[in-house]
């Protein structure tokens, strides 16, 4: 971690910040074995990884439960669990390996704010309690929306962890939108006064008509 990677996490993750070392910890090393993490992404783990995904807790509102889509390595899930106690996460994740370390880790950190499924996204409707939905790195915008926004039940909003793309995602996507629900769509910053290269998230609103 370098100094300015050290200033960034203390503001972000304050008296937890311990876990967050340990938590990429867990990422450099059964992480990689694990093939969850490749070995290139080691010197980016804080920056482009765990600070990247950490930033859109201040997007969140308070005692918020959260659903986080395609939770692989944790990114954002652990890192929203291990930044903000309040919230509860569930982690829905369909591959039985990941499901298993995203357990280990889960127990060894000492998250009770976290609950693991494993379970696809569609096959989870119905069986989550949420108002936010979080995904990163998942899909496209107009094929994630079908997997992550019926997990709302109506009410919330989709938190999605986007690159550069996000106004032009949002443009092919204007019909999916419109269909499952969405009143409002924002493309949002994350992060701008901590991080050098701050976080663009999509944010999805859906409310019952």
């Amino acid at each position: 971690m370098t100094a300015e990677e050290g200033i960034a996490a203390g503001r972000i993750f304050g008296d937890r910040l311990d876990l967050a070392r340990r938590y990429v910890g867990h990422l450099a090393t059964s992480g990689i074995e694990r093939g969850l993490i490749g070995p290139r992404e080691v010197p980016r783990l804080w920056n482009r990884h765990v600070l990247n995904c950490a930033v859109v807790a201040e997007l969140i509102g308070h005692d918020a439960k959260v659903a986080d889509v395609g939770s692989g390595a944790g990114l954002p899930g652990l890192c929203l669990a291990i930044a903000r106690p309040d919230l509860y996460l569930t982690l829905i994740e369909p591959l039985e390996r990941r499901v298993t370390w995203l357990e280990e880790v889960v127990m060894d950190l000492g998250l009770d704010n976290v609950e693991i499924i494993r379970s696809r996204a569609e096959a989870a409707v119905g069986k989550v309690e949420c108002s936010v939905v979080t995904a990163r790195a998942v899909s496209a915008l107009n094929t994630l929306l079908p997997l992550t926004i019926p997990l709302l039940g109506g009410q919330g909003e989709l938190l999605a962890i986007k690159g550069r793309s996000a106004a032009e995602e949002i443009d092919k996507a204007a019909k999916v939108i419109k269909k499952l629900g969405g009143v409002q769509t924002d493309v949002l910053i994350a992060g701008a006064e901590i991080l050098a290269e701050p976080t663009t998230v999509v944010r999805v609103k859906v409310a019952r008509r």
